[in-house]
């Protein structure tokens, strides 16, 4: 039996992996499948390399069991429901938002269970492999895949197996997770580094329900700090993390970071961060 909470990767092999996901971020055309990947690896300790290459050589097996050229988007997206939901049932269940590893890669090629992301993921990864024109679309509260041009657009829920959703079925995904009508702009490709800041997103509200688990919510965080471009709040969420840690001196440095960099814009809330710094650092006595 697998254990319930993987082991961490040694300091030296999450070094490595977080300098790879930190260029592959920011290369000319990030690799979304190799960036998950990456992010498995921070998660679970036994996801070494030889584990990452069968990962991947998995996406491009089930590439290989899509037929050839089958047609325009609605064929894509048929052959991709008849491969990878009915053939070899990935899909999700509502269980599947209380695991971690839902939103690990290598853990759903292996379940073929995971959250409607990283489910997608596959879809993507496999059927681009194929030469699919397919996409992800980042619906608010559930992510879908796209195939095809705007105008011919077809949409896909890999969490339901790949079922086809005509236009009614996305309304009421987006009214019934976000409260909001569905808008033309809703249904754009996501770009691939949008696709892995939502992923890690899902993994700090994951771990923020479990306090027990700030060691996922500091990974995740760190990791969203590597992205070219994310919100400066960021930095104290990760101050927080440390100070409930322990980790008060290096919490408490990061706070009064973090109050340098909003002191421009509100210096009132610097000053109630300095604060928690001091705090903080008071606590080592």
């Amino acid at each position: 039996m697998r254990p319930s909470h993987p082991p961490p990767p040694s300091p030296e092999r999450a070094a490595e992996v977080r300098r790879r996901f930190a260029e592959e971020a920011r290369s000319e055309r990030p690799d979304l499948a190799m960036l998950c990947l990456l992010l498995g690896a921070v998660a679970d300790g036994g996801l070494d390399e030889a584990g990452i290459d069968a990962a991947q050589m998995e996406l491009d097996r089930l590439a290989g069991q899509l037929p050839y050229r089958p047609g325009g988007p609605p064929a894509w997206a048929a052959a991709a429901r008849r491969v990878l939901g009915e053939r070899f049932g990935f899909r999700g269940t509502a269980g599947d938002y209380q695991r971690l590893e839902s939103s690990l890669l290598h853990e759903v090629l292996r379940r073929r269970r995971g959250l409607p992301i990283l489910l997608s993921v596959v879809w993507l990864e496999v059927a681009r492999r194929a030469g699919a024109p397919v996409y992800g679309v980042a619906l608010p509260g559930h992510f879908v895949v796209g195939f095809g041009a705007a105008e011919e657009q077809v949409l896909a829920d890999p969490f339901d197996g790949g079922r086809v959703l005509t236009g009614a079925d996305a309304e009421l995904l987006v009214v019934g997770a976000a409260g909001v009508p569905l808008e033309p702009a809703m249904l754009e490709p996501a770009d691939p580094l949008d696709v892995v800041r939502r992923i890690l997103n899902n993994v700090r509200s994951w771990a923020a329900a479990r306090p027990e688990r700030s060691d996922v919510g500091l990974w995740s965080v760190d990791l969203a700090l590597l992205l070219p471009s994310h919100p400066a709040r960021l930095r104290y969420e990760r101050a927080r993390l440390l100070v409930e840690r322990g980790e008060f001196a290096d919490g408490a440095d990061e706070l009064e970071g973090y109050a340098e960099l909003i002191e421009v814009v509100d210096e009132a809330a610097a000053e109630k961060v300095r604060a928690e710094a001091r705090s903080a650092r008071a606590r080592l006595n």
